[in-house]
């Protein structure tokens, strides 16, 4: 019991600090996981239910805006109908694909040198995208479109590959299209809620059964760590954002891609 609680603490901090950065938290946990020799089912229920304490992070800090997402008879700006239409809109790519390729994607794409070409492809992605990037024209999501939310819904989908990220392809999607980096990273926070949730609701009712009384405790474990992780995580990149560019972090899954490759064998 001691190493699964000392493992669960691991993931849990891994699951929190990467979540939400540009970086591929399933990826980190792919590898991270591997080095910890965890796997198996468990151990993919146990990934899956230490995201719901990330989301729980950008609920907590965003819960202003939540809430006026819930004022059903605001329409304007991102609140109310129009705000939940424009995240409906953002969701949709991602969740017909996810359902459509949700078994090849488990059996194939989750081996560490698919991660790994993942994080690379991503972060020559960064690189690129700072580097011939347009001006920014929206920094206030209450002037988001829905050509913006449903662009930004397309490019989510390249986050079915792991190691690719989801942060940094929706975060890379806003600011192709338009938005300054604070106002994609924040779209991207927001947007994660409902995707993640109902991704961790279908994987989570299907793995049900392998789970036991005895793992409660390094669930809980794993689930507030990863809690409170991301928001330092969340909070952190914000700040970042708002004084420099995403290049930093498209060297970082650079160097980690090239660390993979080198010793993890087929």
């Amino acid at each position: 019991m001691s190493s699964w609680i000392w493992i669960a603490a691991v993931l849990g901090l891994v699951e929190g600090l990467t979540e939400f950065l540009p970086v591929s938290s399933t990826g980190h946990l792919i590898l991270v996981g591997r080095l910890l020799r965890f796997d198996g089912q468990k151990a993919a229920s146990f990934e899956i239910f230490i995201q719901l304490g990330a989301i729980l992070a950008v609920l907590v800090l965003y819960r202003r805006r939540f809430a006026r997402l819930l004022v059903l008879k605001d329409a304007t700006g991102f609140s109310g109908i129009r705000g939940l239409f424009l995240l409906g809109l953002t969701m949709l790519p991602a969740v017909v694909l996810g359902a459509a390729f949700h078994g090849f994607i488990k059996q194939y794409l989750f081996h560490p040198n698919h991660v790994a070409a993942g994080l690379l492809a991503g972060g020559l992605w960064i690189v690129l995208a700072e580097r011939f990037g347009s001006p920014p024209q929206v920094s206030d999501l209450d002037r988001l479109t829905w050509r913006q939310a449903l662009a930004i819904g397309l490019f989510q989908c390249m986050a079915l590959w792991p190691g690719m990220s989801r942060s940094a392809s929706t975060i890379l999607g806003g600011m192709i299209t338009g938005l300054d980096r604070k106002a994609a990273a924040e779209y991207s926070f927001i947007a994660a809620v409902p995707l993640m949730i109902a991704a961790c609701l279908f994987d989570l009712v299907k793995s049900f059964g392998c789970l036991h009384a005895a793992d409660a405790v390094p669930f809980g474990i794993g689930f507030i760590i990863a809690f409170v992780a991301a928001l330092v995580s969340v909070e952190f990149l914000i700040r970042f954002v708002s004084r420099h560019s995403l290049v930093p972090f498209g060297w970082y899954r650079m160097a980690v891609a090239a660390v993979t490759f080198l010793v993890v064998k087929s």
